[in-house]
């Protein structure tokens, strides 16, 4: 019997290996020239601009310091880092060989134009719900940029994650988008963010909290997420926010990464908010509409916790008052970031501050100047005197571990 029963282990796992193969395998799309400018429009290559800056291409794919969509850029995942690849119409490093059926395939089913699997940091998930004209303006707009030759590192990721061929069984596993649908009970405006936010503009990719295989927990959409080790906070009924975020502010928040009321966009949110500023303002305003629509209309609990400690108090008058008690600043009050549940953007912001921006909003970092007993410290005093809540109990570990991250790197 024994000689039987590995005989049939044994053509069980080969069965399973050839299964996996052929539900992995994909023929490769026919290489292309690359097209001429003049296939396309000038109103086709405009509209893809737009899209381009409503899916925030420009951030992932170009490098710190690097050329515009050459890629390079290292995605940050659990599982090691993914680089993004060339975007730009370069016969051997970009997509120059790809047709329009190559980008369809790719932003719809995650396959890239030879037949292998793209990780799900490029948010597949999200753009196959994209409208065919919307991926033929992307793909026009796209092969009339500048030619750069970058080839994309190789990615580090942890074994097995390495082997492109698993992927076959994520999507299978995870990968199940239906189209997308208006709702005909809404106005135009409303339906169009709808779209937006579900696929280009994949907001569920940060703001929804993900499963131990990098899969959206798909019952818990816009509940919350990491993102490069920043908390994105709820984008609906779940919202911490103080008070509740109207359409006109969070198109102004969209438009220019800042709201005297709610507050500054940081970290990844901010370089959304640049792509944003850069996009029709008529789509930034249908955004703003629908996730207002999914937000609370009343203003979030706040708890009646006493800031007592004495020393963190004499630091905030010290060196956040002058700023923040002025009305130029936003206000601490209705900071969404104090009332979220975790204390990760209070802790990112105090230890590396808000770069400067165009219109001279900026923050000094304190990583320097303080150590992460009074940083942990000073962001549950901030917490309970402007948001009334109790304390985080994992502030001081938190900083702790953020600034070993900021050292590691």
């Amino acid at each position: 019997m024994r000689p039987r029963w590995l005989l049939l282990c044994g053509l069980t796992l080969l069965a399973l290996v050839i299964a996996g193969v052929l539900l992995s395998w994909r023929a490769a799309i026919p290489a292309i020239a690359p097209p001429p400018r003049s296939t396309f429009s000038a109103q086709e290559i405009a509209r893809g601009r737009a899209l381009a800056a409503l899916g925030d291409c420009m951030a992932c794919h170009t490098a710190g310091g690097g050329r515009p969509l050459a890629g390079g850029r290292a995605i940050q995942t659990p599982f090691g880092s993914v680089f993004s690849t060339n975007i730009t119409p370069d016969r051997k490093t970009g997509i120059g060989t790809w047709s329009l059926d190559a980008l369809r395939r790719a932003m719809r089913q995650g396959i890239a134009r030879d037949g292998t699997h793209l990780y799900p940091a490029f948010p597949y998930d999200h753009f196959a719900q994209t409208s065919g004209t919307d991926i033929a303006a992307l793909y026009a707009y796209l092969m009339t940029r500048e030619q750069v030759s970058a080839p994309a590192p190789h990615n580090r990721l942890l074994p097995p994650f390495d082997i492109r061929t698993l992927l076959a069984g994520w999507n299978f596993l995870y990968f199940h988008r239906n189209p997308f649908r208006s709702d005909r009970t809404k106005s135009t405006g409303w339906n169009r963010g709808a779209y937006l936010v579900e696929t280009l503009g994949h907001c569920g990719a940060c703001h929804t909290p993900h499963n131990a295989f990098g899969a959206e927990k798909m019952h818990r959409v816009l509940d919350g997420g990491m993102a490069e080790d920043w908390y994105a906070p709820p984008l609906n009924y779940r919202s911490p926010a103080p008070e509740p975020w109207t359409a006109k502010e969070i198109a102004t928040y969209l438009r220019t990464g800042m709201d005297l009321h709610h507050g500054a966009a940081v970290g990844p949110m901010r370089r959304v908010t640049q792509s944003l500023g850069a996009a029709p303002p008529a789509d930034v305003t249908a955004i703003a509409i629908y996730v207002a629509s999914l937000m609370p209309r009343k203003p979030a609990m706040r708890g009646q916790m006493a800031a007592q400690a004495p020393q963190a108090a004499a630091i905030f008058m010290g060196a956040c008052a002058g700023c923040h008690e002025s009305s130029r600043w936003p206000s601490l009050a209705n900071s969404t970031t104090l009332a979220e549940d975790s204390p990760r953007d209070t802790l990112e912001i105090l230890l590396h501050g808000i770069p400067w921006r165009p219109d001279g909003f900026y923050m000094p970092p304190f990583a320097a100047t303080l150590d992460d007993a009074r940083i942990a410290e000073l962001a549950n005093f901030l917490r309970a005197r402007f948001a009334g809540h109790a304390p985080w109990s994992d502030a001081l570990s938190q900083a702790r571990g953020i600034r070993k991250e900021a050292s590691d790197h």
